[in-house]
């Protein structure tokens, strides 16, 4: 038989510093977990064993504990974040019929050995999975050892025989506990003898085989005569850490392999406990059964099965109307509109466009769906009007999770205890859980408050953002085509002025060329260098730009490579046959609620450059109209002077101050009109690096001063906004208390890092506690003031229409006879979105292109 035996507190303390930290909704730590059943997985797959073993560390002390007590004496405590995973993990692998082992007074390590010896006494394979290398000792013809680790989220694997130790160490599995009784173990606190390390002790152990053969002839052993007084005064020690670096192979466990053979899982108990810690991904690829997930205690709703293909739409709709609602699942195969349709009995596939636009338009029927913003385009096409919207669970799966790493319906019946039958067709599998789902999850919307930021906000938006995708930017595919060819030329040039300047050809894309170029032709300071070579990541450069004209030359060529591959030949790739480029916008990617660009992403053409800002020239307004572009004044400023109450930051912005100029006179204790550029700029990054919760070490970086400077001057910029000072500390109380942070609206980021034992985790809590309520904020009044510029335009008749939003700035394209009126309406209903305590202000410019506009 195959025996594969895994030390559980090793793999899954691994996987727990691997992963970067999850929690589930309800805030429970999941990291350690998943990278734990993640590495099981693969070991699986890639061993094939007949019996697995899960040994576990007791929290009783060992034989060794009493034998020396110093040992592991040094070590701390679990973190609290991973100790509360132990017992989830343990009682789910049980579920999936895994044997798990403990024994009292001995360590994983040597339940680990006694299985293994085991094994090699009746012929069997055992194969020991762990992260600690300790295990090496036990490898032989019938055992080897799977070192484990998680990096970068993902599981590897090393595989030691004894070939593989004799490669690596040049000695066998046994020698290694000698060397470890010399070099000793700082992990475990095992002294070994004092100031001989693991080289020194690995070349006396391939000369001299052991501990007792030195001993025997420690006067006559060919070594320095300084190493041999150490071996001689540490003699004692080093006989310790022996013993106390021996696996022990005689633990009182149950030997026989057969009793290891996992058992049949229970699936429902399972599915459950994993749909309870959100892995829903795992739920799948494990083949759990998904009607089992709901959560203990719960009655998981009745789904329907019954397909109608050939529906009599007129008995269809009558059966809607009587019920007032219709939960829909949209399918869209190029042109064509089907709708899954789960009339509560059945579901039913339509097609009928007639039966369509009936449905939709139809006021006294509320739609729930999901994933709305296309079915608004689908429907915008066919000149169809979608009347009385629902709930869509995906946006309302997004406010209530905004963590989530995705929304789709079987998901989310996992995680909200809906009974989930899977459909070969994945879209009656969605439709089949709509009406339980809706209800579900419009009841939990309810009772977070979040009802209103849902109906006014994020549904309406997505029929904005939809009209938006529809419409497109138009472009000038020609300018765009020349523009990157005269980019071209000046990548040339700076190319052959690197070469120049370094002495010789290679590939600058090269990151190994570009080092060797760098760091040893030119001799330039470097980082330590890696199998991979040595570090030019852009931090790098641009701290060695004054170094060697070779530095900011290579940051140029990047820059320009980079503007011609990503815009140039980017947007060229993605102009739609009417010569507009229709980005997506998304709705449910960002944890502070802001809306992203993807396909292009168009919120990321660059304007710190001149270069970038050529870019916006090729994005026109089609013959006859102009672009009409404003964009909030401070918004997160403002924000943050509103919900901080600091009677100072608001009577600057009453007064129309220039706040920055304001802040820097309080800073540095000076008239208004005698601050410099300088001071000026310095308290702008003030300014905003309170907004994003920023520290003196960060701030001293960005403005260039000594890190006791940007201490005082962040003090002394409490000192003066002391309302601001109150509201920091106020909201990260208030967020450890509740478990999230969350906007004036309503709209919520949950923050499990603030209760970490890491302080870098939990200060990362709390820098998110202080600034998402105002980053989150300034997003939803955007959004506010895209409804309510969407609304206005139509309600008057305009034939503008907005087609861009880039953070804090939104465009109209317009006729060029409404041009006037349309920007009118954009500053009116931008400053209007929201009633502040400060005014809002925000500034139209009218131009042909996005460069002009924006002038």
């Amino acid at each position: 038989m195959k025996l594969l035996v895994l030390d559980g507190n090793s793999i899954l303390n691994r996987a727990f510093y691997g992963i970067r930290l999850l929690t589930t909704k309800e805030g429970v730590f999941t990291n350690g977990i998943y990278g734990f059943l993640t590495m099981l997985q693969k070991l699986k797959n890639e061993t094939a064993p007949d019996a697995v073993a899960i040994a576990f560390d007791m929290r009783a002390p060992t034989f060794r504990h009493k034998e020396y007590a110093g040992y592991k004496a040094q070590r701390k405590g679990m973190p609290e974040e991973l100790a509360q995973q132990l017992p989830n993990l343990k009682e789910l692998l049980q579920l999936l019929g895994y044997r798990l082992v403990e024994c009292e007074g001995f360590e994983a390590d040597d339940i680990l050995g006694t299985l293994a010896h085991r094994c090699s006494e009746s012929g069997d394979e055992c194969i020991l999975a762990t992260g600690d290398r300790d295990s090496l000792q036990l490898v032989g013809p019938h055992v080897s050892v799977r070192l484990a680790a998680t990096k970068l989220g993902q599981p590897q694997v090393t595989v030691y025989d004894e070939a593989k130790i004799m490669e690596d160490y040049g000695v066998t599995p046994k020698q290694m506990i000698d060397i470890k009784a010399i070099q000793g173990d700082s992990s475990d606190n095992i002294p070994g003898v004092a100031g001989i390390g693991p080289k020194g002790a690995g070349d006396l152990i391939q000369r001299f085989h052991d501990l007792d053969s030195i001993y025997k002839e420690i006067d006559t052993l060919d070594i320095k005569e300084g190493m041999r007084q150490k071996l001689i005064k540490d003699k004692e020690t080093a006989y310790l850490s022996r013993y106390l670096g021996t696996i022990r192979t005689d633990a009182p466990i149950d030997t026989e392999i057969s009793h290891y053979i996992p058992k049949q899982w229970d699936n429902d108990g399972a599915a459950r406990l994993m749909a309870k810690l959100e892995f829903f991904s795992l739920i799948d690829k494990m083949g759990l059964r998904e009607s089992a997930a709901a959560p203990e205690g719960e009655q998981a709703e009745e789904t329907a099965a019954d397909v109608v293909e050939n529906t009599d739409t007129a008995a269809l709709f009558r059966e809607l109307k009587k019920a007032g609602r219709a939960d829909v699942i949209a399918s869209y195969d190029g042109g064509n509109l089907t709708l899954y349709i789960n009339s509560g009995s059945r579901i039913h596939k339509v097609d009928d466009l007639d039966f369509i636009k009936q449905l939709c338009e139809e006021e006294t029927i509320r739609k729930n769906t999901h994933d709305i913003k296309p079915l608004y385009a689908a429907l915008l096409a066919k000149g169809i009007e979608l009347k009385n919207p629902g709930i869509d669970t995906m946006l309302a799966a997004y406010l209530l999770n905004p963590s989530a790493s995705g929304y789709e319906p079987a998901r989310l019946a996992q995680e909200y205890g809906v009974s989930l039958t899977r459909q070969e067709d994945a879209r009656l599998t969605d439709a089949s859980v709509m009406p339980a789902l809706a209800d579900v999850l419009g009841n939990e919307i309810g009772k977070k408050n979040q009802t209103e930021l849902l109906n006014n906000i994020e549904m309406p938006l997505a029929e904005v953002l939809a009209h938006m995708e529809t419409v497109g930017f138009d472009v000038d595919e020609d300018g765009i085509r020349a523009y990157g060819e005269v980019l071209q030329k000046q990548i040339d040039t700076i190319q052959t002025q690197i070469y120049e300047a370094v002495g010789y050809e290679f590939n600058i894309n090269s990151p190994k060329q570009l080092g060797e170029a760098l760091f040893e032709k030119l001799g330039l300071s470097h980082g330590k260098k890696t199998k991979s070579g040595y570090s030019t990541a852009v931090e790098i450069l641009e701290n060695l730009r004054y170094e060697h004209p070779a530095v900011e030359l290579v940051l140029n060529y990047r820059s320009l490579a980079k503007l011609k591959s990503t815009y140039c030949e980017g947007l060229l790739k993605v102009i739609a046959p009417d010569g507009r480029i229709h980005s997506s916008f998304n709705q449910t990617e960002t944890r502070t609620g802001r809306i992203s660009s993807t396909e292009p992403n168009l919120q990321n053409i660059p304007v710190r450059t001149e270069l970038g800002r050529e870019m916006r020239r090729f994005f026109v307004a089609r013959e006859g109209w102009v672009l009409v572009d404003a964009d909030y004044s401070q918004i997160e400023l403002r924000v943050l002077a509103h919900v901080a109450n600091d009677k100072n930051m608001i009577q600057a912005f009453l007064n129309n101050d220039d706040i920055h100029r304001s802040t820097a006179a309080q800073v540095f204790h000076m008239p208004e009109q005698m601050v410099t550029p300088v001071m000026r700029s310095r308290a702008k990054a003030v300014n905003f690096g309170i907004v994003y919760g920023i520290g003196a070490f960060s701030l001293a970086k960005n403005i260039h001063v000594t890190r006791k400077e940007a201490e005082t001057y962040i003090h002394d910029y409490l000192a003066h906004y002391s309302g601001i000072d109150e509201y920091m500390k106020e909201v990260v109380a208030r967020a450890k208390e509740t478990g999230y942070a969350e906007t004036m609206f309503g709209r919520r980021r949950y923050l499990p890092e603030l209760t970490s034992s890491n302080f870098n985790m939990r200060s990362f809590g709390e820098r998110v506690a202080r600034n998402m309520p105002i980053q989150g904020a300034a997003a939803d009044i955007i959004k506010i003031a895209m409804i309510k510029v969407e609304n206005r335009l139509q309600k008057e008749g305009m034939q503008s229409r907005l087609i861009l939003q880039v953070h804090d700035e939104l465009i109209v394209e317009s006729p060029k006879e409404e041009a006037e009126k349309a920007a009118r309406i954009l500053t009116e209903e931008m400053e209007n979105a929201v009633s502040l305590s400060v005014p809002m202000v925000a500034e139209a410019k009218i131009g042909k292109t996005w460069y002009e506009a924006k002038a």
